[in-house]
Protein backbone atom coordinates (compact mmCIF):
# COMPACT_ATOMS: atom_id res chain seq x y z
CA UNK A 1 0.00 0.00 0.00
CA UNK A 2 1.26 3.47 -0.89
CA UNK A 3 0.22 6.40 1.29
CA UNK A 4 0.87 10.08 0.55
CA UNK A 5 1.03 12.67 3.34
CA UNK A 6 1.13 16.41 2.39
CA UNK A 7 3.94 18.12 4.35
CA UNK A 8 5.58 21.46 5.02
CA UNK A 9 9.06 19.91 5.20
CA UNK A 10 11.01 17.21 3.37
CA UNK A 11 12.31 15.31 6.39
CA UNK A 12 10.60 11.98 5.83
CA UNK A 13 9.05 10.61 9.01
CA UNK A 14 10.23 13.71 10.91
CA UNK A 15 8.29 16.01 8.55
CA UNK A 16 5.61 18.39 9.73
CA UNK A 17 2.27 17.83 8.05
CA UNK A 18 0.68 20.56 5.98
CA UNK A 19 -2.66 22.02 6.99
CA UNK A 20 -3.96 21.81 3.43
CA UNK A 21 -3.33 19.26 0.70
CA UNK A 22 -3.11 21.52 -2.37
CA UNK A 23 -0.66 24.03 -0.94
CA UNK A 24 1.78 21.59 0.67
CA UNK A 25 5.30 22.08 -0.70
CA UNK A 26 6.25 18.44 -0.06
CA UNK A 27 4.66 15.00 -0.10
CA UNK A 28 5.91 12.19 2.07
CA UNK A 29 5.33 8.93 0.18
CA UNK A 30 5.21 5.82 2.33
CA UNK A 31 5.04 2.19 1.20
CA UNK A 32 3.67 -0.56 3.44
CA UNK A 33 3.58 -4.32 3.02
CA UNK A 34 0.37 -6.34 3.48
CA UNK A 35 0.84 -6.43 7.27
CA UNK A 36 1.27 -2.62 7.40
CA UNK A 37 5.00 -2.84 8.04
CA UNK A 38 6.80 0.23 6.77
CA UNK A 39 8.89 -0.55 3.68
CA UNK A 40 10.06 2.86 2.45
CA UNK A 41 9.72 6.60 2.98
CA UNK A 42 10.43 9.17 0.26
CA UNK A 43 10.02 12.95 0.12
CA UNK A 44 8.69 14.27 -3.20
CA UNK A 45 8.32 17.92 -4.18
CA UNK A 46 4.63 18.69 -4.70
CA UNK A 47 3.38 20.46 -7.81
CA UNK A 48 3.09 24.21 -7.22
CA UNK A 49 -0.58 25.10 -6.78
CA UNK A 50 -0.08 28.64 -8.06
CA UNK A 51 1.51 27.35 -11.28
CA UNK A 52 -0.27 24.03 -11.88
CA UNK A 53 -3.62 24.82 -10.27
CA UNK A 54 -5.69 22.40 -8.25
CA UNK A 55 -6.00 19.97 -11.17
CA UNK A 56 -2.23 19.91 -11.65
CA UNK A 57 -1.64 19.06 -8.00
CA UNK A 58 -4.25 16.29 -8.17
CA UNK A 59 -2.67 14.83 -11.32
CA UNK A 60 0.78 14.99 -9.73
CA UNK A 61 -0.38 12.94 -6.74
CA UNK A 62 -2.25 10.48 -8.98
CA UNK A 63 1.02 9.98 -10.85
CA UNK A 64 2.60 8.70 -7.62
CA UNK A 65 0.35 5.59 -7.69
CA UNK A 66 -1.10 6.38 -4.27
CA UNK A 67 -3.63 4.07 -2.66
CA UNK A 68 -4.42 6.57 0.09
CA UNK A 69 -3.80 10.12 1.24
CA UNK A 70 -3.75 11.30 4.84
CA UNK A 71 -4.53 15.00 5.04
CA UNK A 72 -5.38 17.66 7.58
CA UNK A 73 -7.43 19.57 5.00
CA UNK A 74 -8.62 19.14 1.43
CA UNK A 75 -11.20 20.84 -0.76
CA UNK A 76 -14.15 19.09 -2.34
CA UNK A 77 -12.75 18.91 -5.92
CA UNK A 78 -9.65 16.90 -4.96
CA UNK A 79 -11.63 14.75 -2.52
CA UNK A 80 -14.10 13.81 -5.26
CA UNK A 81 -11.41 13.22 -7.91
CA UNK A 82 -9.34 10.99 -5.63
CA UNK A 83 -12.41 9.08 -4.46
CA UNK A 84 -13.56 8.51 -8.05
CA UNK A 85 -10.05 7.26 -8.93
CA UNK A 86 -10.12 4.74 -6.07
CA UNK A 87 -7.68 6.64 -3.85
CA UNK A 88 -8.96 6.69 -0.27
CA UNK A 89 -8.63 10.03 1.53
CA UNK A 90 -8.18 9.94 5.30
CA UNK A 91 -8.51 12.97 7.59
CA UNK A 92 -6.54 13.78 10.72
CA UNK A 93 -6.47 17.36 11.94
CA UNK A 94 -4.86 16.84 15.35
CA UNK A 95 -1.56 15.02 14.71
CA UNK A 96 1.13 17.37 13.36
CA UNK A 97 3.96 14.90 12.74
CA UNK A 98 4.15 12.43 9.85
CA UNK A 99 5.50 9.57 11.94
CA UNK A 100 2.80 10.00 14.59
CA UNK A 101 -0.06 10.10 12.10
CA UNK A 102 1.32 7.06 10.27
CA UNK A 103 1.42 5.10 13.54
CA UNK A 104 -2.24 6.01 14.06
CA UNK A 105 -3.05 5.08 10.46
CA UNK A 106 -1.34 1.67 10.64
CA UNK A 107 -3.32 0.96 13.83
CA UNK A 108 -6.58 1.82 12.04
CA UNK A 109 -7.10 5.01 14.06
CA UNK A 110 -7.45 7.49 11.19
CA UNK A 111 -10.93 7.76 9.65
CA UNK A 112 -11.84 8.31 6.03
CA UNK A 113 -12.57 11.90 5.10
CA UNK A 114 -16.25 12.54 4.48
CA UNK A 115 -17.52 15.22 2.10
CA UNK A 116 -18.76 17.34 5.04
CA UNK A 117 -15.13 17.56 6.26
CA UNK A 118 -13.87 19.03 2.97
CA UNK A 119 -12.69 22.64 3.03
CA UNK A 120 -15.04 25.15 1.45
CA UNK A 121 -13.10 27.89 -0.30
Amino acid sequence: MRVVVPCETNEGLASIRSGHFGHAPWLTVVDYDDEMNLLSVTAVRNADHDTAGCAGVIEHVMGLDADAIITAGMGMPPLMRFTQAGIVVYADRVTPGVQDVLVKFAAGDVARMSPDQACRH
